[in-house]
């Protein structure tokens, strides 16, 4: 099935909830994990799932997320019919953007059609997870659905922030309902709720025509959610696929996470610094794949002051120097440098941040390239924080890509 497959990433999210890191960016290329873009993870699931015909759909300043296709993602051979091809929105379609996700696959039908693909399968940019789709389309040909959803089990206090469905013992969907109030639990499972990830499979002519049906309809949102399967599952058969409980080539850690807030962006690093992670990045059976420029190694080296460099339990990419100063529980991306005396605890540093001298720096985000002065502090005081720089709900300071101290202008 998988020669058969087309896929396609929708990729053309603005992140409105992550401002300031997508003030510059869309939200497929906020970086993640100390190397990693978060659309990485998507493409690398499709990698490792054997797909080879991948379009990224992009929109919102799409030019970071494309530079980054290019440099990272230019592995595919074109004479072989594989890509990964970037596809900026077009306005095929009328004047307007994409008007939901639906509307975007609708948009590009003619690349479906010009395919000659069997199967399409749709895809988030913006989401951490590891998942083989091959799995699911084997689930989508023997359960000879129409299309299929993939889902995951979710507190069924947590359901009402989901596209929540309801089974029969065939696992054919019977309801789906966006975001309910008050979500029906999993027959099986009563504190758990069977919630839709967003991942779809089609039959491409399927898709192709319920689309051109959607686009005429004044009343629809164009959104797959709301709109494309509640319709469907009454005269068609839309079947689920259950994340992590079928056999597939990744070891089944079952972490998925919508970094979709300046908070879960947060927490989702953060996860990968407990002694047991629950997406483990060292599994040999699925590495993630990203651009990596050439840098020299990490390296922790006494200061001025005879201060020792230290780092515990943090990540350090290449180029990253931590001079007589400690780092703690840390996320730091290339090319970053912590001066003598500094202090650097629960944060995430993008490439090219600089920290001053006798500096200490608490539950942050800092962007790129930004220079923090010499005797800062930062996350201690939230009241005088929030007076220059975003604050999210649980204290987390966050400090855009050019920012400039009035100590350092």
């Amino acid at each position: 099935m998988i020669e058969k497959t087309l896929a396609v990433v929708l990729a053309g999210g603005e992140g409105s909830r992550l401002q300031p890191l997508t003030k510059l960016r869309a939200k497929p290329s906020v970086p993640f994990g100390g190397k990693y873009r978060i659309i990485d993870f998507t493409l690398s699931n499709c990698l490792h799932s054997g797909l080879r015909r991948i379009l990224v759909l992009t929109q919102y300043k799409s030019h970071s997320l494309q530079k980054h296709l290019r440099d990272g993602w230019s592995i595919f051979n074109p004479e072989l019919g594989e890509y990964i091809t970037p596809v900026p929105a077009q306005m095929r379609h009328g004047n307007k953007w994409y008007q939901g996700t639906a509307d975007a696959i609708h948009q590009n039908s003619y690349l479906l059609e010009r395919s000659d693909s069997e199967y399409t399968l749709i895809l988030s940019g913006d989401h951490i997870y590891r998942m083989d789709y091959a799995s699911m389309l084997e689930t989508h040909k023997s359960l000879n659905a129409d299309a299929t959803v993939a889902c995951m089990k979710v507190p069924i206090e947590e359901a009402d922030q989901f596209g929540v469905v309801v089974t029969n013992k065939d696992h054919q969907i019977t309801e789906f309902h966006e975001k309910p109030k008050k979500a029906e639990p999993c027959v099986d499972d009563s504190k758990h709720a069977l919630a839709s990830m967003g991942i779809y499979v089609f039959s491409t002519k399927l898709l192709v025509d319920i689309l051109e049906e959607d686009s005429l309809d004044e009343k629809s949102s164009h959104d797959f959610g709301n709109d494309i399967l509640p319709k469907l599952i009454n005269t068609h058969r839309i079947c689920a696929h259950q994340f992590g409980e079928t056999k597939g080539r990744v070891s089944p850690d079952k972490y998925w996470r919508d970094v979709g807030t300046l908070d879960s962006y947060y927490q989702a690093n953060m996860d990968l610094l407990k002694s047991i992670p629950p997406l483990d990045l060292y599994q040999d059976d699925w590495p993630i794949r990203s651009y990596q420029s050439q840098t020299p190694p990490a390296r922790a080296v006494p200061g001025k002051s005879g201060n020792e460099g230290i780092f515990i339990n943090s990540m350090l990419s290449g180029g990253t120097i931590i001079s007589g100063s400690s780092v703690s529980h840390s996320v730091l991306f290339q090319n970053v440098f912590v001066d003598d005396e500094s202090q650097v605890i629960n944060s995430v540093l993008f490439n090219g941040v600089k920290i001053g001298k006798n500096t200490k720096i608490n539950k942050c985000i800092i962007d790129k390239d930004v220079e923090i002065p010499d005797n800062e502090i930062i996350g201690e005081d939230i009241d005088e924080d929030r007076k220059r720089f975003t604050v999210t709900k649980s204290g987390i300071v966050v400090i855009p890509q050019g920012y400039v101290f009035a100590s350092s202008e």
